[in-house]
């Protein structure tokens, strides 16, 4: 969690790819009513000359502290692929939030098919740094499941035209947020492109092999790169193949990845051999490249800055797994999907089995980041699952899912 060029009127699918971090988790996604979240805040500040947010690089997404108020920090993710901002009912309490007059909820379905509506509010104000918005259009969203799967709470997902006024950069590279004014003009290093920001999110030209597509630049995606084959002739070195499950919005669909023989050239960045997801949405780049760069949007010009030090040849790592996907609390984590063919597969663990620890530790102290880790520098890991009254350990050996 792409939509095509014409998008439908409330980007519904976009919906779909911005909530798709969250494996299983539940959370739910947009069906109807975006159009009223489009516009961007009645008024934006910038006290300083930039104000230059500190940041995590949790899962391929950046996650920005703020102080905001004596209750802070407050963490957040800006999701350039949505045109609509979700806040947490604590926040919008703490920050004046009003509900819209004579705006009925916004109808969302889960992945399991249940309804619900998410009430649209008005946000009396929201400190990012120096940067005062006034004026915000939201939804109201909990967003413990997020919190729950990243280890971090968050408070808030921020939407692209909520940053219509400024300069917007999320720095990859050095982890941080950077918002200046507009007005302000700055000689950008990198390269510049065009982007179509009809839809109020980035649409741009790349390139794969010798073949042109448009692709949303989505930093609400994990993903390196979503692609519809509709109308290119990729070549692959592996794959595609079945890997976990992600969360539809006609249910769970298990999820085709594979490694391309083709590289990807973004302006004249090239990116070898990528390792995508296929979609039958708009083609997109997540945070899985753009981890890369330092991106700036400059939405009053319609045009993306990307920069890295060079321009070297860009490599992406075998994606590594041991056949699990979790939905993630605090006290357990529950099996989401198991890999076909996998070694957790031929050992029996299902999905909706519930494990308590991992190598000996609790859940608890397998923060997203440190379980990456261990993933990508283990060879074995011990799950303990819960069998009724009493526990099983079982050891799965790490894998290269895409080499």
């Amino acid at each position: 969690m792409n939509p095509t060029l014409s998008l439908p009127f409330c980007n519904r699918t976009r919906w779909r790819r911005a909530l798709l971090w969250i494996l299983l988790s539940g959370l739910w996604l947009l069906l109807a009513g975006c159009t009223t979240f489009r516009r961007p805040p009645r008024k934006t500040s910038v006290e300083a000359a930039q104000s230059v947010l500190p940041a995590s690089l949790v899962s391929n997404f950046l996650v920005i502290e703020t102080q905001g108020d004596k209750h802070g920090p407050y963490h957040f993710i800006i999701d350039t692929g949505s045109s609509a901002t979700l806040l947490t009912p604590d926040l919008v309490k703490r920050f004046g939030g009003r509900p819209r007059a004579n705006q009925p909820g916004v109808r969302v379905l889960g992945a399991n098919g249940q309804v619900k509506l998410l009430s649209p509010v008005t946000l009396k104000r929201l400190n990012l740094g120096s940067v005062r918005f006034e004026g915000v259009q939201a939804l109201v969203h909990d967003l413990n499941d997020l919190s729950n799967h990243l280890g971090v709470r968050i408070d808030g997902v921020l939407g692209f035209p909520l940053f219509r006024e400024t300069l917007l950069t999320l720095d990859y590279l050095h982890p941080r947020v950077t918002i200046t004014p507009s007005g302000v003009p700055m000689a950008l290093p990198g390269v510049t492109i065009p982007f179509n920001n009809e839809q109020n999110t980035p649409l741009i030209p790349i390139q794969l092999g010798a073949e042109s597509f448009i692709a949303l630049v989505d930093s609400g995606s994990d993903a390196a790169l979503s692609l519809n084959t509709v109308g290119l002739h990729p070549a692959f070195q592996f794959g595609p193949r079945p890997g976990a499950l992600v969360a539809t919005l006609a249910g769970d669909r298990l999820r085709m990845i594979g490694r391309l023989a083709q590289s990807l050239t973004i302006g004249a960045y090239v990116i070898d051999d990528p390792i995508v997801d296929m979609t039958d949405e708009l083609s997109s780049i997540g945070g899985g490249l753009l981890r890369n760069f330092a991106v700036t949007f400059d939405q009053k010009r319609n045009q993306v800055t990307f920069f890295r030090p060079n321009f070297d040849t860009i490599k992406i790592g075998p994606m590594r797994s041991t056949g699990l996907s979790f939905t993630k609390t605090a006290a357990y984590w529950r099996v989401a999907a198991v890999v076909t063919e996998s070694a957790a597969e031929m050992l029996g663990v299902q999905a909706g089995d519930l494990c308590s620890r991992i190598n000996d530790e609790p859940v608890s102290a397998w923060p997203f980041q440190r379980y990456a880790e261990l993933i990508r520098t283990s060879t074995r890991i011990t799950y303990t699952f819960i069998n009724g009254n009493e526990e099983q350990q079982v050891t799965l050996p790490v894998f290269d899912l895409v080499p």
